[in-house]
């Protein structure tokens, strides 16, 4: 009986230090995200945007081993897919556990509605979609996954779609991290999925073949971005052992 109250203090400290003081009514949200479905701040199964909870595809992943899923089953809706246009559509469903019957959703993302760091990818990002919906669906959680959104700058409030990335003043010309709009998604992505950030650095200065990372372009440091969000959604556990790596070589050289 004792527990739950103080997995919810834990989960509360673990917000308020990543995004600050939180208000009563977002609190009770996220008291309930863990009470009812075993969500966890810690794990990155849930993450806060501009005033909202959202929660994540590798949450949702873990509740569906909870819950014993007994399959996920993810086709191509080729009626509204378009490989010239980058346009893709999947059709997802979820079976529970016990249930003949299951829960279907769709995604579907072309480069209007995802991230310019992830043009290229939107049929990876379609599938992923396709998938949370029907988790959402079989599983009964209201509240939109973090992937199902747009470009996060949109979100954001930006009143306008950059064609380029904003530049800032940097050794080389190509700004430090190559442009507030790749900075703002690097940190997001090491929010989201509490990575460490000295270990992430490194990685990237590593990724981009450079001394320092002042040193390497904009199109280096986007790529770099792209990967990382890749490898985070793809199999998070492998990434931090990789970035732990960094850690501990420090650590040997110290």
């Amino acid at each position: 009986m004792k527990r739950k109250p103080i997995v919810f203090r834990v989960n509360k400290r673990f917000a308020e230090r990543l995004w600050g003081r939180l208000s009563a009514p977002l609190l009770t949200s996220l008291k309930d995200l863990i009470s009812n479905y075993g969500l966890s701040v810690g794990r990155g199964d849930v993450t806060y945007l501009d005033g909202h909870w959202y929660v994540t595809h590798s949450g949702l992943l873990r509740l569906s081993s909870r819950r014993k899923c007994s399959g996920i089953h993810v086709e191509m809706a080729q009626g509204f897919c378009d490989s010239s246009k980058n346009r893709w559509a999947f059709k997802a469903t979820v079976f529970r556990a016990g249930r003949p019957r299951g829960f279907v959703g769709y995604g579907d993302a072309d480069p209007s509605n995802v991230s310019p760091l992830l043009h290229g990818a939107e049929m990876r990002v379609a599938e992923t979609r396709a998938v949370n919906r029907a988790l959402r669906k079989a599983y009964g959680i209201g509240i939109c996954s973090v992937e199902e959104l747009g470009s996060i700058d949109r979100l954001s409030g930006s009143t306008s779609e950059p064609k380029k990335l904003p530049q800032a003043a940097g050794s080389n010309g190509n700004g430090i991290l190559g442009g507030r709009a790749v900075r703002d998604r690097l940190c997001q992505l090491i929010r989201k999925h509490q990575l460490d950030a000295t270990a992430v650095k490194s990685y990237a200065t590593e990724f981009c073949g450079v001394k320092t990372l002042r040193d390497a372009t904009r199109e280096q440091v986007e790529r770099f971005v792209a990967h990382l969000a890749e490898q985070a959604e793809k199999d998070r556990s492998a990434l931090v052992c990789q970035l732990n790596s960094y850690s501990n070589s420090k650590a040997g050289a110290a």
